[in-house]
């Protein structure tokens, strides 16, 4: 790594340096004793940092939901003695399983501060590792849209079924056809809870965008997501607005905007690729699965991933036509849960017609 050039790390307003660490595998990661390194105890001020004097001294308060404590305690402690024996600070975290404030108090201010940057750092180093807890979505599993699902399933097998890895098991349940906007990690009902105000704050932009007025979509053709149709993993269907305007691609980059702003969403790429999932190699194993990341489709969670020919699919059926419909409202929808309708939860949600 260039010395003189370190990654730099932008955590809310601030840039941090990340010092260089020797990484070692562990096979345990939930308690990896990772660390960013000593550096010098004085790291640069920031003035976002709220730091208190005190009569021993100063302190300073920060958030952090309780999944993430284990990492700034590390493997027996360590971390957190490193951390108070190389800033000459005390770092009070609450009981596991128990919200509130880490608190580090220290003699000097810079200590303090220097404390919380690397806190910091540990926390958004970990948290981009935390499989995610929920997804923005557009329902598209009305009962027209389902009952042409399901006619396109059983022409694919009855077609395809003799060619490599097709099999039902592919299949999405129609009951929870999606639009997936964007994955979130949320550790605590605080966090759902920010979540839920950063969406409805979104509908003074919709309304801008389509005055209160549902989207009338069309879902029409089939599209794989990586360069190979004799190796696919994923298949989706192409969903568009009905007079071909941008208006459904324009909202979901705005709520990818306010999402990512916010700190609860990471930017990975510049705009939202608008697809709904009929068929996944992940649904072989977990009939649930949502695809965290569409430009990381080979980054799997399963060791094996056996992909299918589509090659036939994409002859007979790239221009299938699933239906229209109207979509008025955007779901904070939970992963790995289930109602009545056969839909995802929802924790939060936006109508906007």
């Amino acid at each position: 790594m260039e010395v003189l050039r370190p990654t730099l790390i932008r955590i809310g307003e601030c840039i941090y340096r990340k010092n260089f660490i020797q990484e070692q595998s562990c096979q345990n990661e939930e308690e990896d004793d990772f660390y960013t390194g000593p550096g010098d105890c004085a790291d640069e001020p920031c003035d976002a940092f709220t730091v208190e004097e005190t009569e021993r001294g100063f302190q300073c308060k920060l958030e952090a939901p309780s999944p993430l404590y284990k990492y700034i305690i590390g493997k027996k402690g360590e971390t957190k003695k490193r951390l108070e024996m190389e800033t000459r600070t005390s770092i009070s975290i609450p009981k596991p399983g128990m919200e509130g404030e880490i608190v580090i108090t220290g003699q000097q201010r810079s200590g303090v501060i220097s404390a919380q940057t690397r806190i910091d750092v540990l926390l958004e180093s970990f948290r981009k590792k935390q499989p995610f807890t929920h997804f923005l979505s557009f329902a598209l599993n009305q009962p027209e849209i389902q009952q042409k699902f399901l006619q396109f399933k059983e022409e694919v097998l009855e077609k395809c079924s003799k060619d490599r890895g097709v099999s039902s098991t592919l299949f999405q349940n129609p009951a929870k056809l999606h639009l997936t906007l964007g994955t979130l990690v949320l550790l605590n009902e605080q966090e759902i809870q920010k979540a839920c105000e950063i969406l409805q704050r979104c509908k003074e932009d919709f309304d801008k965008i389509i005055g209160g007025k549902p989207l009338p979509v069309e879902m029409t053709g089939i599209e794989y997501m990586n360069d190979d149709p004799a190796m696919m993993d994923v298949l989706y269907a192409k969903v568009c607005m009905k007079d071909r305007s941008d208006k459904l691609q324009v909202i979901a980059d705005r709520l990818m905007e306010h999402f990512v702003s916010s700190g609860l969403m990471i930017k990975e790429w510049d705009r939202v690729k608008l697809h709904a999932t009929v068929m996944n190699t992940l649904f072989r194993k977990d009939p649930n699965a949502v695809e965290r990341n569409y430009i990381n489709i080979g980054k799997s969670p399963f060791k094996e991933r056996e992909s299918f020919d589509g090659r036939n699919i994409m002859k007979f059926f790239e221009n299938f036509y699933f239906g229209e419909l109207q979509l008025n409202s955007v779901h904070l929808s939970e992963r790995f849960s289930t109602v009545s309708s056969g839909y995802y939860a929802t924790s939060g949600q936006l109508t906007f017609s």
